[in-house]
This record gives C-alpha cells, structure tokens and sequence, in this order.
C-alpha cells in the first residue's frame, strides 16, 4: 500500500509500505550482483542510507551454493540487508543469452520462498525496434503470467511490468490491464535500449502512455534507469522508483558518474568533486590506486551521486521549483534536451496533476519553459471561462512591471475619463485581461528583461491573435497622448469599467468555471479592501463573507456562505467531493476527509482546488483545498483527499 506525502505534479513524495516498514519514494535500489559485491549490502544500509535495493533472483537461483544458502537463511540474513529487498525474475537474462531455464510459476515461488519483498513478474522484454504485432503477442503472454505471479505472491509484494516497446498505445493498453490485477508495483521495462542510444524523447513518451494507464496508488519503477542525469526529467513525469547496476558497472571500467554525463578516469583533467568518496583525493591519486581500490573508491563517488541528485529532486518536489530543476538537468546533453522538447506533447496530460498555484514563482528558463502546463491551462481557461466586458474600446498596452493594473492605473484613468474602455496586457502569457493580473502565473513569474526571439515571436503572434479576433467595436495600443488625442475624436463618451467589480467577477469563473461569478454574487457585492496596498481582502454579498482573495496567488480562498451559493448554482458534480455517511460528521467538525471515505469526486477538480465536500444527498459537509485528484481520491487507500478548512 503507497501513500501519498508530497507532491508536485506527477512527482510525488510517497511512502510505500511493506512488510519491512516503510520506503520513501523516489528511491534508488543499488542492484547487488550476488556473485560480485563491490559494495557490501550492510554499508549501503549504515553508510550510504539506501533503505532498499535489488538482486537477481536467476543468478541466486542458478548458483547452487548460493541458492540453497538464500533457501536456508532468507535473502536478507544471507545479503546482511535490514532494509527492503527487491528481485528481479531474469528476464533480462533470458532476453539476452536467449533460451534459459526459467519458468515463470517456478520463478516468482522462488522469490517468494527466499523471502523477497517485492518480487517480479517473469515479462517479455520488448525491444524497441520489434513489430507492433510481435509486441502485442508478447504484451500478451507478459499479462498471462502476471496472472499467475499474482495468484502465487503470497504476502511478498509483486512487480507487474508494463511492456510496449516504443507503442504508447500498447504501453498504456498493457497498464491498463496491470491496474485490474492483485499488483502492488508497476515497473517499466524494456526501456534500456532506449536509454542506452540516448532516445531520451522517446523514453518520455513510453513513461507517459504507461502513466496515463497505471493506478495512481502504485508506485512506478523505471527499470534500468541508474544515471543521475535522468532522475529529475523522470520523477517529473511520476516515477517512483530507480535501479542502478551502473554505479559499479562504469566503476569496473573507470567511469565516473556526474549530472551531466559519464566520464573515463583517462579523459578527466580534474577531480572537482566534495563526495565523500572523492574528498581528501585529487585525480593523479585516483589514477593512482591499484584498481580494485580505485573500482571501489568509484563506485562510492558514483552512489553518492546518484544519492546526492535524487535527494535535491525532493527537495524541489517539496519547494515547487522541480519545472526549474528539470530544465536546467535537460540542458547538460542534447539528447536530453530532445526530451524537455517533447514533453510539449502531453501539456494536456500534465495539466491534470498541474497545482491551481505554487508557492514557488515561475521562473523562464528557454523557450522549453512555454510547454509547461501553467501556459496551456491560462490561455484554456481564458478561453472556456473568460467573458469580455462589452465595452466601446479595447486597449492594449505593451507589457509594465507586475502588477499590471497598479503600474497601468494612471493610464487606465486619463482613457476612462473620456471612453468606454477595457484593457488587456500583450504579455509571453499571450493577451492577459486586466482584471486578471494578479492571479498566478501572470504576476508569480519572473522573465528576462532581455526576451529572446522565441518569447518575442510568440509574444507578437498572440498579440497578432488579438488584433484579429477582439469583439470591441474599436481596439487600439497604447501610445500615450496620442491615443488619447485618438480617442477624443472617436469615443463616444467616458466609460464605466471598475476594475474591481470586473477582477471579482473574473476570478469567480476562471477559478471555480464559467457560471460561478453569477451564482455567487448574485446580490449587492460589497469589498473589503486593505488600507495599504488597495487590494481586495474580502467579498460579501448581501452581507455574508462568500470569499477571501489571496494576496500571494491573486485565488479566493471559499466561505461557508459562498460554497452554499455555488452548491445551488453551479450542477453536481462541480466543485464536489462526495463522501460515505460514515465520514460526514468527522468532516462536519472540521477534520480532514480521508481517501478511504470518497465515493465520487469532480473529474474537473485539480491540485491545490478548493471544493466543497457534501454526502450523498449533496448537502454540504464541509469546504476544503484538494490534495489529489478524482482518480487519485478513489484509487488511494491512505492519505489525505481534502484539506479541509471548515465544517458546515
């Protein structure tokens, strides 16, 4: 069972329970070779803190002597591990040296026998430049003996494998199938062909088609995926878990393992690194040591690196910056520059497990930076929710410092005092209404004084959109006194646009969806504002406090009085979560609502969203911020659903 701590995104902070406690995702698994231990399995454990690691159930059970000791003693006295162990079946073995002893039934009691924590199905390794047809008969056989596995597992947790080769149709058909099973992981096979010839674009591919098919409650294993270069891109697109066999592969060989590549003893000129392998020792030293010492002091350096990325990948995923992270890792090789590129593709697949805001402003970091999904989901919601006021005139202006409508406000009063004007922002965000400033991302992202052309070009072109497509009957640009001399001549007279008003009936329906604004202010609306910087603070209607506004995402923040507005005006399942009666009155006093008592959920609901939790009957229980998604509320067993605020 995996429960959820911390997310961001598809990336998440996971707790999976076994019967040797607790591993924290992401993870490495150092892969143990048990015929040759570079580093002992107890140091990994004591020294290094990996709380989990991976050994191959064939080669234990094809070596009598080692065989009869696991059988005797168990996986982990014999490894001398405390922590998780995970094995894998062979069947990368069995696709490279071909036909071998191994059948699945015999393979998977094995494991289980031995005492492993998680064992693996015996899959079909496909590989990328096999036929569709030749994948989809082995998806079929791999399916077949995940079957079996999940009837023999007994309480060892079991590693269902999606395989697909490079078809993100079969990937995603062949995790949908895995997903009904009696499964408790879900690695991704087949995948270090991909890896190993640097098609990094298409490895995002097969991760997202297998994402899109996989239960959100398991965690996702990229098998073979060992580099360091690779985790942020990886757990950004939801893997939960790593293997290495890496760390003492490249060491035998005089490899040096660092975030931008891999580098031979030979080739370096220098040693500029502070592990605690490295440190104490340049790189003549190295070169210097006889080579199991210099096998062993390498293989430390490269662990420690790949321990050293992953944890700052969790401190990003617990900052909000992991978009920033991902695209700074992305620029240290081509190849995965390709696949930062590529991500472009599934804006609308990310945008699902996208948070309403972050705490973390929005940083530009390239051109890659407009395929995240806060771009999309603006100019989507701009479209689907957004109404233009219908005034005479829209103005544009070219784009001040944030906010907007403070720096503008001179402006936009000498045009109001004589014309009936509305006025949008040209910003790389495309054309932002002003009333919709201060909402996150467009006044919580920071963007080079200095544009490149890409943010230049893309900002002319939707500016160009704009010129093309605006339903005022006159639109201009703003140019100082010459607008205004403009104006004086056509307008027909001074206008009446509050930009308050506007910003609360704006905000309604981008937030909570088009119709929201009308079912909550429906009355006299009234504002509380603070003293020293104007912003609206508080809204009421006919007296009742319905919504707060944030200061630090420009977001309302939902009242008792205004869930029961929107409850009555917007038609389930907008905006609800639905509970089991069992939950209600826990919720009512104002405790959070656990997965376990979801029933049903908006499809429509994202990150971060405030909702209004209600039973069955759809009255209203209580009013909150999700945590997860609908999939993810019904899927989890553990964990948190809703944030809640207040009770009804």
């Amino acid at each position: 069972m995996m429960e959820l701590i911390r997310r961001d995104g598809l990336a998440r902070i996971c707790r999976l329970h076994t019967r040797r406690g607790e591993l924290e995702t992401p993870c490495l698994l150092p892969v143990i070779n048990p015929r040759l231990i570079t580093i002992a399995p107890r140091e990994l454990y004591d020294t290094f803190g990996f709380r989990a690691i991976i050994t191959n159930s064939y080669i234990i059970r094809n070596d009598p002597r080692i065989r009869e000791d696991a059988l005797a003693r168990g996986l982990h006295d014999m490894l001398d591990f405390p922590g998780v162990i995970m094995t894998d079946s062979g069947t990368f073995q069995s696709h490279m040296y071909g036909e071998v002893d191994l059948i699945n039934r015999e393979i998977v009691e094995f494991q289980r026998d031995i005492g492993s924590d998680i064992g693996t199905v015996l899959d079909i390794f496909a590989e990328p430049d096999w036929s569709k047809e030749r994948t989809a008969a082995s998806i079929d056989i791999t399916l077949e003996r995940s079957r079996e596995a999940a009837r023999l597992k007994g309480e060892m947790l079991l590693a269902g494998v999606v395989q697909g080769s490079v078809y993100p149709d079969l990937r995603e058909m062949c995790a949908r199938r895995l997903s009904e099973m009696d499964i408790d992981v879900n690695p991704v096979g087949g995948v270090v062909p991909l890896m190993e010839n640097y098609r990094f674009s298409e490895l995002v591919d097969v991760i997202v088609a297998a994402k899109k098919g996989l239960r959100p409650d398991r965690p996702v294993h990229l098998f073979g995926a060992g580099h360091p270069m690779l985790f942020a891109l990886a757990v950004l697109l939801g893997c939960d878990m790593f293997d290495s066999a890496s760390y003492a592969k490249f060491a035998r060989d005089d490899r040096f393992m660092f975030l931008e590549g891999t580098f031979r003893i030979q080739d370096m000129k220098a040693l500029e690194c502070n592990c605690p392998a490295c440190t104490g020792h340049d790189l003549e030293e190295v070169r210097a040591l006889p080579p199991a010492k210099r096998t062993a002091l390498i293989a430390r350096h490269n662990l420690w690196t790949s321990k050293m990325e992953l944890e700052r990948v969790k401190r990003a995923i617990m900052e909000g910056d992991l978009w920033e992270l991902v695209e700074r890792r992305c620029r240290s090789h081509p190849a995965l520059l390709d696949a930062l590129r590529g991500i472009g593709k599934h804006q609308h697949f990310l945008e699902r497990y996208e948070p309403l805001s972050r705490d973390h402003a929005l940083f530009y970091t390239g051109a890659e930076t407009f395929n995240r999904p806060a771009f999309l989901r603006f100019r989507k919601r701009l479209i689907e929710r957004y109404e233009h006021p219908a005034t005479e005139v829209g103005m544009t202006f070219e784009e001040p410092e944030k906010p907007y409508s403070r720096t503008l406000r001179p402006a936009m009063d000498s045009i109001l005092a004589i014309s009936d004007a509305h006025f949008q922002v040209i910003s790389p965000f495309g054309p932002v209404p002003i009333e919709l400033d201060e909402v996150y991302p467009i006044s919580q992202s920071l963007f080079p004084k200095d544009r490149d052309q890409q943010t230049r070009e893309r900002t002319d072109r939707m500016a160009e959109e704009l010129a093309h497509g605006h339903n005022y009957k006159m639109g201009a640009v703003w140019d100082g006194e010459e607008t205004l001399d403009f104006l004086k001549m056509f307008s027909q007279g001074s206008g009446g646009f509050d930009i308050d008003m506007a910003r609360v009936r704006a905000v309604a329906d981008y937030q909570f969806g088009k119709g929201a604004a009308e079912a909550l202010l429906d009355g006299k609306v009234s504002l509380v504002k603070s003293r020293n910087v104007d912003r609206i603070r508080n809204v009421l209607v006919d007296g009742e406090h319905v919504v707060s506004m944030r200061a630090e995402d420009g977001f309302y923040t939902l009242k008792l009085a205004g869930a029961r507005r929107l409850l009555k005006g917007l038609p389930s399942p907008h905006m609800r979560v639905v509970v089991q009666d069992d939950s209600v009155e826990f919720n009512r006093q104002g405790r959070n609502v656990f997965c376990s008592f979801v029933t049903d959920a908006d499809p429509e609901i994202r990150l971060q969203d405030e909702v209004m939790v209600v039973d069955k009957n759809d009255a209203l229980v209580a009013i909150g911020r999700a945590q997860l998604t609908r999939d993810e509320m019904l899927c989890f067993q553990k964990g948190v659903a809703v944030k809640v605020r207040e009770g009804a």
